[in-house]
């Protein structure tokens, strides 16, 4: 799928990510032109990087979709009644399914098509960013929390599969605020990937069911601060790597842990996340392993910025190299 990235930067995004239709996205507390608005963002801080030198994706197929879901799954989101459910934007049920398709649920393909892509790009530049994805409450067979794909998993699956001589352990990094229970249903039992959750014990979703694919949790009490974050983080991020000894990470790096987001309910200041994904970042570089980054939950519009200023932080601290000229 990568193909040849000459004269291109590991960034992934396209103008279609972004939902918007008879202001009904209003009803939900995503912002869901979030995406576009990172990479603006972007392109005022960073010199020369345009929509040229970034990765735009195709649409996820449905057969590339069913090397995860089950086709009764697909068949339920033809209903819009479900994709209500699954989004939480319940006057979606009202609206004919065929604008649900193109209006919602084609912008969380294209989404999806971006993890994928993403993942391939990392094997290449040994570094990627999706500005977009990390559906991690969605498993094979369900969604939920606005997680109507399940990315993660299909895009870890296609790394094992597309580069098994290269790629036999998989480190999940999943900074979102919530207990990534997707993708942790979807690998129960699997060797092949290390989970590694940190996430407010308190919230949305309590999948204690979905809680024993974790291999390393680190459960956060409301209103968590930096200080204490950034300790556990450092600590047992240092763990889950050396027991996990990986090939290749995924970080879902939500930025649902933002003090005043109250979904998230921790109290992680706009630093603190930077100061987040360096760590991040940093690891995996010093062990020498690609690691692709998602962008997951985040709830209020500020949220935005505090990405790009992240990326930008990865650029400035030599993490990442973009080659612009």
């Amino acid at each position: 799928m990568a193909g040849s990235s000459t004269g291109k930067v590991p960034i992934v995004y396209r103008n279609e990510y972004n939902i918007g239709f008879l202001g009904l996205e209003k009803l939900h507390p995503f912002d869901s032109k979030k995406w576009g608005n990172v990479f603006n963002y972007l392109k005022e801080a960073i010199r020369g990087l345009t929509e040229e030198k970034i990765h735009s994706p195709p649409e996820v197929t449905p057969a590339q979709l069913l090397k995860v879901h089950t086709q009764e799954y697909i068949d339920s989101l033809t209903k819009s009644v479900n994709v209500a459910k699954i989004t939480e934007v319940f006057f979606l049920a009202a609206i004919p399914n065929f604008v649900v398709q193109r209006r919602v649920l084609k912008p969380f393909r294209f989404q999806v098509g971006g993890t994928l892509l993403a993942g391939e790009l990392c094997m290449e530049h040994k570094w990627s960013i999706n500005i977009g994805g990390g559906f991690h409450h969605c498993s094979k067979d369900r969604g939920g929390g606005f997680c109507a794909y399940a990315d993660i998993t299909l895009c870890i699956r296609n790394i094992l599969e597309k580069y098994s001589s290269r790629v036999k352990k998989v480190l999940l990094i999943d900074l979102d605020a919530h207990q990534g229970n997707g993708h942790e249903r979807d690998f129960l039992g699997d060797e092949s990937v290390y989970i590694f959750d940190m996430y407010n014990k308190y919230i949305y979703p309590g999948d204690m069911e979905a809680r024993a694919a974790i291999k390393k949790s680190v459960e956060l009490f409301t209103g968590t601060t930096d200080e204490e974050y950034l300790l556990a983080l450092r600590s047992k991020l240092q763990e889950a790597f050396e027991e996990a000894k990986p090939d290749f990470v995924f970080f879902n790096a939500g930025t649902d842990i933002l003090e005043g987001d109250t979904l998230g309910r921790l109290s992680i200041t706009r630093e603190g996340i930077i100061e987040r994904d360096e760590i991040v970042f940093r690891k995996a570089k010093e062990a020498g392993v690609p690691i692709v980054m998602v962008t997951s939950g985040g709830y209020v519009a500020r949220t935005a910025k505090i990405i790009a200023d992240s990326i930008v932080n990865l650029k400035d601290k030599g993490l990442i190299h973009m080659d612009l000229d």
